[in-house]
């Protein structure tokens, strides 16, 4: 029988788990308290400083509400999400690149007709998004839903301001017929904060990091047969490109958003997006 020392506490504590528990939890405790021991020892945390991630980490769960995840936040600004996201879509070449998800999805938006305005507030400068849905053969998907949403002209998702935003402003589906197209009109998208009150805010203030995302808009798309595709397209020569707070930006989701002259339209935004099939 070993007891607790400051040399043995890792495998004294992984030496508790029981014989129940899955080969896959046994892995993934057995290594967080390995490397989590490591870090304690490495940085000799004091207590005060012990103390003071207790009472973070507990503020973080306090601020939490149905329309507020403040761990999602937390995870995204240490770039976990950007990693875990990698890690889950190593996906073949050709395949449109993958990024985080972010907090503030809604479900079953409204389905609408191709070439629809989704921005219902009357803010902002419209532009019209276009493309195709395509395989990695470049063959078009027929039936892929492409669910939209993003901020509005004062760098707000319509669940921040709930009193404020009519309900699904700038959020849609639609859905691709037998070319793979879609079109739909939103807003080009702003720069914006992420909530930075809390107490991930606190930490960026303290790091000297700024909370903000360069202007992006969100696309969620699936097929039936194929993988589904979470990312932005990035307005170039935004200024947060390349210090997003949350690590989102890669190269190959940064768009020319191209002035127009249009009654309809000031931009425009083209794009395919390239899917892999499930068997890929």
């Amino acid at each position: 029988m070993s007891y607790f020392t400051e040399d043995t506490s890792a495998s004294v504590v992984n030496g508790r788990i029981g014989p129940e528990a899955s080969p896959r939890l046994r892995r993934v405790m057995t290594s967080l308290v390995e490397h989590l021991h490591a870090f304690v020892r490495d940085v000799e945390l004091t207590e005060e400083e012990w103390e003071t991630a207790i009472n973070f980490l507990t503020e973080t769960g306090q601020i939490c509400s149905g329309s507020r995840q403040e761990f999602i936040l937390l995870s995204d600004t240490l770039g976990v999400s950007m990693l875990v996201d990698a890690i889950n879509h190593r996906n073949p070449n050709g395949a449109t690149e993958t990024t985080v998800f972010g907090p503030f999805h809604v479900e079953n938006a409204p389905e609408r007709e191709m070439g629809t305005n989704i921005s219902l507030d009357g803010k902002g400068e419209i532009c019209l998004y276009s493309g195709h849905v395509l395989d990695l053969d470049g063959n078009p998907i027929e039936n892929a839903i492409v669910d939209v949403w993003s901020d509005n002209q004062d760098g707000f998702y319509d669940v921040q301001q709930p009193d404020i935003q009519p309900p699904f402003n700038n959020r849609g589906r639609f859905r691709t017929g037998p070319d793979g197209a879609y079109a739909f009109r939103g807003i080009k998208p702003v720069s914006y904060p992420i909530p930075d009150d809390g107490p991930v805010g606190k930490m960026l203030t303290a790091l000297g990091r700024h909370p903000w995302r360069p202007a992006h808009m969100h696309f969620l798309v699936s097929a039936p047969g194929c993988r589904r595709l979470i990312t932005h397209l990035f307005v170039a020569g935004d200024t947060y490109l390349a210090s997003d707070a949350v690590f989102g930006v890669k190269r190959s989701l940064i768009v020319d958003y191209r002035k127009v002259a249009s009654v309809s339209e000031a931009w425009r935004a083209d794009y395919d997006f390239f899917l892999c099939r499930e068997t890929q």
